[in-house]
């Protein structure tokens, strides 16, 4: 019965995915673009430090903070709107409009191209009652799904793959694989609310507690969260060679997989996590894109420990990730070697835990972008843009333990505020992350009001 079922998914999907194929992408609405570049920039009072309003227009916002941004050459920022697909010369700071229409979901930019990748949505499948039929991808969205290519200097497009189930999560480095995931069903995160809550991109979650009253906003995603995680829907993770447009299955699992991440640098080798409750889950993976070589990053070793948000060094020899032992209580940003297996422990104070945490092109400092009191750091102070400057803990006067070289490596941060974000609300996660010059962090916010994404200098303001 259930390959019936999967089978009669699939043709679905595939006769909606056809209605579409040869479409163009929808027009533009019209918006009207406020001030921004360098003519809408200040010094923050309370920092010292330079911002700029980069891209302020309805739906502006910019990729998840681990999601590649950059052309290879380090010029080019890809952004989002309504209007479209927009690049950023990141020596003016103009935007301008790559790829108009309404939308579109911006995915990655290339490693190896100066291209941007974005998909378009096709028209859903047949619903039985008021249930979306069909496989699903990321979000539970059943509709098929195209992947379009732009060059971002030509502006010229192309379609590259067509996936009938599922949706599309990652590119590797030498752009040959994408990499997405697919769900037997859909499940709403939110009962009654299916998609996102554009004002933050997420789920609108709500809940009741054990004593029925309403749970805070961060507290009721728990609930949701670990909701999706016991239905224990069959998904998969699978990959499209963009030559051919072979679709493989990499891995399969009743487990919620998702957050694909190719390494930067190993075409081959992919990031994944068990989504869910973290202290629920051993969050962090990677494999191989044959299927070979699962590996667990990080194995908890006490209740409540929590690990997630992880993120690839530029170089693809470290994964980077928040850690909390145990949750709430004692923060970390930790690392794992994948070839000496060695960890490295660095210790983050309560106020500077941050909603993700990145590291620059060079690996000599890290941000964070803070996070509000009623998350998990429960932080009185912590809606701040963070510098984070590394600090090894050596050995006391020169003596080396004879197994030191197996431990954990620890150290702490000397942190500098360098943005503040009292006025965020933190439903819409800043997602920071580093120009390639290093000298920049690139953020969204709603700190003005509306949703917009700025920039904050790294150096100070000259007086």
């Amino acid at each position: 019965m259930i390959g019936t079922q999967r089978i009669a998914m699939a043709a679905a999907a595939a006769l909606a995915l056809a209605s579409f194929a040869q479409a163009a992408p929808p027009a533009p609405p019209p918006a009207a673009m406020t001030t921004t570049g360098p003519e809408a920039a200040w010094v923050d009072p309370r920092t010292g430090h330079r911002l700029m309003r980069v891209l302020d227009e309805p739906g502006a916002t910019a990729l998840y903070f681990n999601e590649q941004a950059y052309t290879p050459q380090g010029d080019i920022m890809l952004l989002r709107s309504d209007r479209g697909i927009f690049a950023v010369d990141l020596k003016t700071w103009r935007p301008r409009l790559l790829v108009p229409g309404a939308g579109l979901q911006l995915l990655f930019a290339g490693r190896k191209n100066r291209t941007a990748y974005y998909a378009v949505r096709g028209p859903a499948p047949a619903r039985s009652g008021s249930t979306p039929s069909g496989p699903a991808g990321k979000d539970g969205d059943t509709r098929p799904m195209q992947v379009w290519v732009a060059d971002v200097d030509s502006g010229k497009t192309r379609r590259i793959a067509e996936v009938a189930g599922g949706s599309i999560a990652a590119l590797n480095a030498d752009e040959t694989l994408l990499a997405g995931v697919s769900a037997e069903r859909a499940m709403p995160l939110q009962p009654g609310a299916p998609g996102r809550d554009s004002r933050f991109d997420q789920a609108a979650y709500a809940a009741t507690g054990p004593d029925g009253k309403p749970l805070t906003y961060a507290e009721a995603k728990e609930v949701r969260l670990n909701d999706r995680l016991e239905a224990k829907i069959p998904m998969e993770i699978f990959t499209i060679d963009v030559r051919t447009g072979a679709r493989r299955t990499v891995i399969r699992s009743t487990d919620w997989l998702n957050h694909l991440l190719f390494s930067p640098t190993d075409p081959g080798l992919l990031m994944f996590c068990h989504e869910g409750p973290w202290h629920k889950v051993d969050r962090i993976w990677t494999v191989r894109t044959d299927g070979s070589d699962l590996t667990k990053i990080h194995t908890r070793t006490m209740n409540m420990e929590i690990a997630g948000h992880e993120f690839w060094a530029p170089d693809g020899k470290t994964i980077w990730y928040d850690l909390q032992t145990p949750r709430g209580e004692v923060f970390w940003l930790a690392s794992y070697d994948l070839a000496t297996r060695q960890r490295r422990w660095y210790a983050v104070e309560r106020n500077a835990w941050s909603v993700h945490y990145n590291i620059s092109a060079d690996q000599a400092v890290f941000a964070g972008d803070g996070g509000d009191s009623e998350m998990v750091a429960h932080a009185p102070d912590g809606k701040w843009l963070y510098l984070l400057r590394p600090r090894d803990i050596p050995d006391v006067a020169g003596i080396h333990a004879p197994d030191a070289e197996t431990l954990i490596k620890p150290g702490t941060f000397e942190t500098e505020r360098l943005a503040d974000l009292s006025r965020h609300d933190y439903r819409l996660e800043p997602n920071a992350r580093f120009t390639p010059d290093g000298r920049w962090l690139v953020f969204r916010s709603n700190l003005e009001g509306r949703n917009a994404v700025y920039a904050v200098e790294v150096a100070k303001a000259k007086p």
